[in-house]
This record gives structure tokens, sequence and C-alpha cells, in this order.
């Protein structure tokens, strides 16, 4: 259909009007909202913030080193035969003169049984020796046999005796080698995998058939470097500590900090001149069974005197890749990123050897509310927790 041309002027005059109309009220409400939104804006988010505690800290020096059993014993039989019976279960635990493996017997018996017979035969022997002697002297007196006659008889005598000894000494041999056929755990221990089977032959002093570790006290060996050693001695010559038994902590791969506490007992008497270290070593209980020989370590061996640290609550240090941070209180109550060097921990609380001063206070609760650095908080001041101890045990 077609419109006159007034009426589609009209039409379009209206239509224009309509949308310039539209476009305002848009742009009013657009600017009413904008002038609203701050009246919603988010508060910010309440923290408790403590300042940083300095406290003095003992010093503990850190290697690496090796569990090792106190007592290892390569088992060898004493002597030769077949393996006649394999006694244990390969890995069990042992008590000192368990039964292990038994060497064919019946050689060793037939061996005794012949001894036993042999001190038989010198003892019947020794007494005619001596009946013939007695008679003697009563033959001498009345001129029945001659002098020389006497003699031998007499001396015969002693000759028995000699065998006599003899033959229980073969006796007793024989007897120790029956014995030596029974291979007895010389230690409490865990014992290792046969090296030998049952009908293998076995020579004396020669075959290993297996080998027995003991297990509480454990040894730990660790290489101390020259300089570390140089400032122990120095702290033995102020008597500050001893020269041996003095503190250390250790810890295995999959522990956090050092839940096993012993002592040094042993240190070289010499740096090796290659490596520049000097070898010692620490004896720990073992109770629980949890040390190994074998066993990777990290030892900590308490070093110099006490010396003022930085501490804050571990909870929070935060971690950027690579990076450990936390945030402070700063200008305005806001929050402020600070990269931080985490030394070690204390209890809850972890050293910090820089990145932070004596006067800053950190965000230690609320630190999920901080998005970003410079981000307003409302904060709450309360005390660092102080460790139950200046590190002497607590320290990981």
């Amino acid at each position: 259909m077609k419109f006159p041309d007034s009426l589609a002027s009209t039409i379009h005059w209206r239509a224009a009007l309509a949308l310039s109309i539209s476009i305002s009220i848009s742009l009013l409400a657009s600017g009413c909202s904008s002038h609203a939104a701050p009246q919603g804006a988010m508060p910010a988010p309440e923290v408790s913030v403590a300042k940083v505690l300095v406290q003095p800290v003992r010093q503990w020096d850190e290697f690496t080193g090796r569990v090792a059993a106190v007592e290892t014993v390569e088992l060898r039989p004493r002597v030769s035969g077949y393996v006649d019976k394999l006694a244990y279960t390969e890995g069990q635990l042992v008590a000192k003169g368990d039964l292990l493996f038994v060497i064919d017997q019946r050689p060793y018996r037939a061996a005794l049984a012949h001894a036993r017979a042999d001190l038989a035969r010198a003892r019947s022997e020794a007494q005619l020796a001596k009946s013939q002697a007695k008679r003697a002297e009563s033959l001498i007196a009345v001129n029945a046999i001659s002098r020389e006659e006497a003699d031998t008889r007499i001396a015969a005598v002693a000759q028995a005796d000699a065998a006599v000894r003899a033959a229980e000494a073969a006796v007793t041999s024989a007897e120790l080698d029956l014995q030596f056929t029974e291979v007895r755990s010389p230690i409490a221990g865990r014992t290792g995998r046969a090296l030998i089977t049952v009908g293998n032959l076995a020579r004396a002093d020669t075959t290993l058939l297996t080998t027995v570790v003991s297990l509480d006290p454990m040894y730990v060996d660790f290489e101390s470097d020259e300089r570390s050693f140089l400032g122990y001695q120095a702290l033995a010559r102020s008597g500050e500590r001893a020269e041996l038994s003095n503190a250390v902590r250790v810890g295995l791969a999959n522990e956090d900090g050092y839940p096993h506490l012993g002592k040094v007992d042993f240190i070289d008497n010499g740096v090796d001149a290659t490596t520049g270290t000097i070898h010692a070593r620490a004896v720990l209980p073992n109770k629980d069974g949890s040390l190994t020989p074998g066993l990777f370590a990290r030892v900590q061996l308490e070093g110099a005197a006490e010396a003022e640290a930085l501490l804050i609550d571990n909870k929070a240090v935060l971690t950027d890749q690579d990076r450990k941070y936390v945030y402070v209180l700063g200008p305005n109550n806001t929050a402020v990123r600070k990269d931080i060097v985490p030394g070690r921990l204390m209890d809850d609380l972890r050293v910090v050897t820089s990145g932070l001063s004596p006067d800053d206070q950190v965000i230690v609760r609320g630190i999920q509310k901080v998005f970003f650095p410079g981000m307003p908080v409302q904060p709450t001041v309360i005390a660092m927790q102080a460790p139950a101890s200046t590190g002497q045990v607590a320290m990981k």
C-alpha cells in the first residue's frame, strides 16, 4: 500500500523522535549505574597482622650422611660340608644364638664317635700302665726285676697319661666340629637373603652364607667440611661445647624436619686431603626400626652459639613458582608483597634470613582474602606466637 507523502514524513519523524528518546533514557540509566557502583563495592577484608618476632636462635649446621648398622656380620661356616637345612626365613628378625643353617652332620658325628673310641682305648692303656708300674715297685723290692725294667714301666705311665690327654683333646675338637655344623646368629638383628641353598657345598671360613645386621642403636656416618670442623674445635677450646657427645638431629628422605635425636660418638683422626672433609659418626636409638642401613639421612649438628634471628608464622609464607613471599601491612592499610629468603623451621615459626625488617607487620591470618599487592585491608594486630624452644630440639 502506498501512503501519501505527508503521512510518510510524519511516520519518519515520529520514529526518529522515539529512537532519540530511547537513547537518552539508556544514557541516563548508564550514568546512574556508574554513580551507584561505589555504594555496592566490596569492603576491605579483615586480616590479622603480627610484628616480626626477634629472638635468639641456636645455629644448626646441616650435612648429608648414610645410616649404618652398629654391627654387621658376614656369616661363614667354620666347617666344610653340604648344606643340609636352611633354618630361618630370609629377612626375619633373629635373636643372638638363633639357628640359621645346618651343615650335614653325619661325617662329624662319625668323627666324634671315632675320637671317643680312641679316648677309651687310651684310658684303658693308661690303666694297664699304672698297674704294671705298681707291680714293678713290689718286684723291684725283692729284686725280681731289674731297675731298668721298673723304670720302663714307670715311664709307660707318663706316656699313657699323655695319650689320654691327646685323645681328650681330639674328642673336644670333634665335638666343636659337630657343634659348628649348626650355624647360629652371633648377634640379634635382621637377616639378609640366603646366599647358598640346601645341597650346595659350603667351605669353611670361605663360603658366605648370609649377613646379619643389628637394628638398635644405629649409626649415621657423615662428612664435615674443614670450615665447620675448625669452628667446632674453636668452640670446644672456649668451653662452649664438648669435643664429642654433641647433640645431632636426623631426618630421612620422607620425613619433615629432624625427628630422630642422637649424639656424636666418633670423629676421625684426620682430614681427607682429597675432599677437604673429616669423617664423623652419630649414634641414635632405633626402637621403632625406622632407621635401616644404607638410607640417606639429613644430619643437623649443633653449631655456633645463639644469634638473633627474625621469625614469622610459617603459615604466612606464600609461594610464587620458585620464590617465597609474604604480605606486610603497608601505607594506608594496604597489603604490600615482600619476597623473602626463608631459613629453617622452628616449631611453627620460620626463620627469615633476608627480605624483612624487625618492624614489619606480617599478615598472618586472612591471607586468602588478599588478591593482589596494594589491596586495602582492615588489620587487627595480634602477637606473633613464640616457639616453645630456641631451636635446641624443635627446629626442623
